[in-house]
Order: structure tokens, then sequence, then C-alpha cells
């Protein structure tokens, strides 16, 4: 029973790399391949709580023009929706969000430059969406969302 608890208490050195050699890292994804400064390297939660409040209030704007009405009941189960589609659409095709682009973010695959595609947003939008995926993070300050889906969160410029 040990070894089952020790690996989720252990915190998030367990959560290291398959083919880690235990070493510790001096920044984040080093051990992954990653720069530490610059387009490509990770980035922390400043920035992509930046991206995430810029593309709520883009579904916000976008479910008050649907509804009419920004204290309207179904204002809110839309604006989910819209932010949503809108989170599958573009990391899908273009690899970053409306808030992502703003900021200077991009969703990058972890196997190198290739895109996301729809199937791996559409998982990623999917576990967003119940938030908590997104707070646990691992020693690389990946959620769950991106290490479900082999995906994380790079600088673009």
């Amino acid at each position: 029973m040990a070894r089952i608890t020790g690996s989720w208490l252990s915190g998030p050195e367990a959560a290291l790399p398959k083919n880690s050699d235990g070493r510790e890292q001096v920044y984040r994804g080093e051990l992954l391949g990653f720069p530490q400064e610059g387009p490509g390297s990770l980035v922390g939660s400043g920035r992509r709580l930046a991206a995430l409040m810029i593309d709520w209030l883009m579904a916000v704007g976008v479910a008050t023009l649907i509804t009419g009405d920004f204290f309207d009941g179904k204002t809110s189960t839309i604006t989910l929706m819209v932010w949503f589609a809108v989170g599958v659409v573009t990391v899908g095709l273009f690899n970053f969000t409306p808030g992502q682009f703003v900021v200077g973010l991009q969703v990058a695959r972890i196997e190198g430059p290739i895109r996301v595609g729809l199937v791996r947003a559409l998982a990623r939008q999917a576990l967003l969406v119940f938030v908590i995926p997104a707070t646990i993070t691992d020693i690389d300050g990946r959620g769950m969302q991106d290490r479900a889906t082999g995906t994380l969160l790079v600088r673009s410029r």
C-alpha cells in the first residue's frame, strides 16, 4: 500500500517525466528539453491566468450579444459554450486561443513542432471545463490537461 500512496503523496517530484535520472532541474522544462527563456520556454501561472481572463471576457461579450442581457440566467451557460468552442477550434487550428495570442503564448506538443490537432484540443478543453485539472501541476508547471494530452504552454515570442 505504501508504494501506491507514495506515488501521489510524494508531491511534484513524483511527476517527473519517464526516463528521468532523478537529478533536480534548474528551470521549468529543462528535463523535457525546452529552453529556459525566450520563445519555446514554459510559462508560469501569471501569463496563463491573463490569457484565460481575456478569453473568458471575450466569451462573456459574445454571450451577452447572443442573449441580449448581461444578467440573464442563460448568459453563463452560453459563455461556457462559447469559451469551449473557441478554445477547441483555435487551439486545434492555430495552437493558441485569442487570449493566448495577445499575451504571447502557444500550446505545443511535447513531441515537437507539430499542430495540436482538434482531437487533442477537444480533450484538453474538456478537462479545462472542470477547472481542477488546471490547478494540479507537475514539476514543470503543466496542468493535468496538458499531461493527459501530451501538450504544454510555451512562449511564442
